[in-house]
Formats: structure tokens, C-alpha cells, sequence
């Protein structure tokens, strides 16, 4: 339990705040059309 809590979970941490900041960031390669807040209301 110790190996898990001093060496595994703090790397788990860190790449789920990686893949999260990565995630964020590619927002800024998006064009700006799909940047904009999806439309409300009834498409149809």
C-alpha cells in the first residue's frame, strides 16, 4: 500500500492533470464556429 500511495497515485494525478490541460488547450486549435456555445432550441 505504501509503493501505491508514495510512487503510483502521484503519477496518476499528474497525467489525469496533463490529459486535462491538454484537453483544454486543443481548444484553441478549434475553428471559431465550433468554439461558440452550442444553439438552444429545437433544430428541425
Amino acid at each position: 500500500m505504501d509503493l501505491f500511495r508514495q510512487q503510483i497515485l502521484p503519477i496518476m494525478i499528474l497525467l489525469v492533470f496533463l490529459l486535462a490541460l491538454g484537453i483544454v488547450s486543443a481548444r484553441i486549435f478549434l475553428p471559431s464556429d465550433m468554439m461558440a456555445p452550442a444553439p438552444i432550441g429545437f433544430l428541425g
